[in-house]
């Protein structure tokens, strides 16, 4: 016959084992938890944040964290100031300045400290009076403003003038060695296409790198007359300038054709004479057989004006 009898006993020990293991671990739970239920004074620190920093001002070492001492349970001190830290955010408009400090007073905050942090001023005791906070004035300065713009017109039309911002400059400030090297600041891409009709609108100052600058205006306007237009088209005689006296020189070709796009208002008041094509005798270089032709003068109502030839022959007489 079998014998069953070491085998009853292993299952009783093993039953065993897991009942002692139940309880030590049930008794643990229950330990913690009346551990966390009891009332404890701890240290705790949270971190700061600070709004609405004065135009005029430049923060200098402010205070990263505040620390006070906290009478609560266990269980929300670990809960609360361990796995979600909330964090105080110090308006600096409620600040008072001394002259080289702004100093934010614990107390006459009470009320809004305690709805942030949703504690007890009477079961709280911070460490400080008063977070202090240091900084330099701030330097300020009127900057030009530059537009930055992706411009596409439909098929017959094309911008009148350049693109208008208004206003054309603003003022920021900030810290003086960065305010001395700044001239310009840029807008944000403007970017259209099919443009058939003037345009308008609103577009953000370009901040990027800028966040240490305090800007008095973050948008400006632009605007841009767009038109109707056409090409037209002039003959024009090439003069070469600083040709050295006795000097026989012959060109070809001697006259170049002018292509230029116009306001179809304004293409009857187009004339000839009002353009200059000329060639630089000094630009000529050792070796080269020709110049290069550019218009020097051409009315200031026509645009995307181009030559049709630019290399000019020469043949120097003896």
């Amino acid at each position: 016959m079998r014998s069953y009898g070491n085998i009853g006993g292993k299952k009783i020990k093993k039953a065993n084992v897991q009942v002692f293991g139940f309880f030590l671990i049930f008794s643990a739970i229950l330990w913690v938890l009346v551990q966390l239920s009891k009332e404890y004074n701890r240290t705790v620190e949270i971190p700061l944040t600070y709004i609405n920093t004065p135009m005029d001002k430049t923060l200098q070492d402010a205070p990263k964290t505040l620390r006070f001492n906290l009478d609560a349970k266990g269980f929300l001190l670990i809960w609360k100031y361990e796995f979600f830290k909330p964090v105080l955010t110090i308006d600096l408009k409620n600040t008072k300045d001394n002259g080289a400090q702004l100093v934010y007073n614990i107390r006459d905050h009470r009320s809004s400290i305690e709805n942030q942090l949703n504690i007890d001023f009477e079961d709280t005791n911070f460490l400080k009076d008063d977070i202090v906070i240091d900084f330099q004035p701030r330097k300020e300065k009127r900057v030009l403003v530059i537009p930055k713009t992706k411009l596409n017109y439909d098929v017959g039309f094309s911008a009148v003038n350049r693109v208008q911002l208004s206003p054309d400059s603003i003022t920021v400030s900030g810290a003086k060695n960065i305010i001395d090297t700044l001239s310009s600041v840029s807008t944000n891409l403007i970017s259209l296409s099919n443009i058939s009709k003037d345009i308008s609108g609103t577009i953000a100052i370009d901040t990027t790198n800028l966040g240490m600058l305090n800007f008095y205006r973050n948008t400006v306007n632009y605007t841009q007359k767009v038109a109707k237009f056409t090409e037209g088209n002039v003959e024009i005689p090439v003069e070469v300038i600083n040709v050295p006296r006795g000097t026989n020189l012959t060109i070809f070709p001697k006259k170049v054709m002018i292509y230029y796009q116009v306001n179809l208002k304004n293409y009857e008041f187009v004339k000839a004479d009002q353009f200059k094509v000329v060639c630089d005798f000094d630009e000529i270089q050792d070796g080269v057989d020709y110049m290069l032709a550019q218009i020097s003068e051409q009315p200031r109502f026509v645009n995307n004006v181009r030559l049709n030839e630019r290399k000019i022959q020469f043949i120097i007489k003896r």
